[in-house]
């Protein structure tokens, strides 16, 4: 007789005979990940604000609207943009899947930049087909929560912006986390130099570059939003404000699942106050710790995430990477204006811990 037990959401089949071995699911095979880049932007371009996740203040919503304008693009919000549902939900799931179509069907609209992340986006995945998302190649903009659309778009075979929102463009626009986001999406094409980190692991390989934020990303293993399917993959990490358990965690089921082994390279970004109770001197000397017996390069503080410095990424586009003992290179091969970025040349005045918070939404 075969027992069936559940456990922490996992079944187990389990047989009353000993003379029966166990049978253990053998993983999916991978996926071809080849994204197209979309047109970068002109002057003039219509860009979409839309809110996929939690909602934003129409201030903030209005503020960008004005840097994008200074910056010669033309702002166009979504029509559903501004509701709030359920106290912090950006709409129902419907009005927000609505405006995702809105901007993708529109032909006049060249790029969508989201306005918050927090949290949703999961509730999207089986709403959307990776046939409509492909079927018109924009650029979409977004980090945290916004991390289920790369994945999304990326195994649909279009690149993405891994950057900054209206949240932080509210602010001005005028940091170097939003001009090289401007520049990006324009055709300025970062090649990141940074200094050496004590965690990293030199090598060098190439890849397609996927990820994003830890906690959104890992709960999509298996679904269409699943980047990580892929292989020759070059996997970047963040977190914000996550205990080092959980982080070792999130890594432990992509090392399960097999995604670990499809690396050829990783990239850690920050790690915005998330927890120290184990003895490591770090997160990266955690993670340093799970990743140093794959042989693979491993690069560590590059600014992007919920820090202050949130440099943007292309995600779904092929990169490589070089790990030295005297710093690191990030570059990105598509075409483009190339340009060198010092990241230890870029300073900010910190921002309090709390906003930063909020903006996640890791507290009220």
């Amino acid at each position: 007789m075969t027992a069936i037990l559940v456990c922490c959401g996992l079944v187990v089949l389990t047989s009353c005979s000993d003379e029966d071995e166990m049978i253990l699911p053998t993983p999916e095979e991978t996926v071809e990940i080849h994204c197209v880049k979309p047109d970068y932007l002109r002057a003039g371009d219509k860009v979409a604000l839309i809110s996929p996740s939690y909602f934003t203040p129409m201030e903030n919503v209005e503020k960008t609207a004005d840097v994008l304008r200074r910056w010669g693009l033309e702002p166009v919000v979504g029509p559903n943009v501004g509701k709030v549902v359920d106290g912090r939900y950006a709409g129902t799931i419907n009005e927000r899947v609505s405006d995702i179509r809105w901007a993708l069907n529109d032909p006049s609209i060249k790029a969508i930049i989201c306005n918050r992340g927090g949290y949703g986006t999961i509730q999207l995945i089986d709403q959307l087909t990776l046939a409509e998302l492909k079927a018109s190649p924009k650029w979409l903009v977004g980090f945290s929560d916004i991390s289920t659309l790369h994945g999304f778009l990326n195994r649909a075979g279009v690149m993405s912006v891994h950057g900054t929102m209206s949240s932080f463009l509210a602010n001005g626009g005028y940091d170097e986390t939003s001009t090289l986001m401007r520049d990006l999406l324009m055709g300025q094409v970062p090649r990141y130099e940074l200094p050496a980190h004590k965690e990293n692991i030199t090598g060098r390989a190439s890849g397609v570059l996927v990820g994003g934020n830890l906690c959104t990303f890992v709960p999509n293993l298996g679904s269409l939003a699943d980047a990580t399917k892929g292989k020759d993959l070059i996997l970047f990490v963040e977190e914000v404000e996550e205990s080092m358990h959980n982080i070792d965690r999130q890594m432990r089921i992509l090392q399960m699942n097999g995604v670990l082994d499809r690396c050829k390279g990783i990239i850690l970004g920050e790690f915005t106050e998330c927890g120290s109770e184990f003895t490591y001197e770090s997160v990266e000397a955690m993670i340093h710790n799970l990743l140093a017996p794959y042989h693979i390069p491993v690069l560590c503080g590059f600014p992007g995430g919920h820090g202050d410095v949130n440099l943007p990424l292309v995600m779904g586009a092929p990169v490589t990477i070089d790990v030295r003992s005297n710093g690191a290179t990030l570059q990105f091969d598509i075409d483009g204006t190339q340009h060198d970025v010092r990241t230890d040349d870029i300073t900010v005045t910190p921002s309090p811990a709390a906003a930063r918070m909020m903006m996640a939404g890791k507290i009220e």
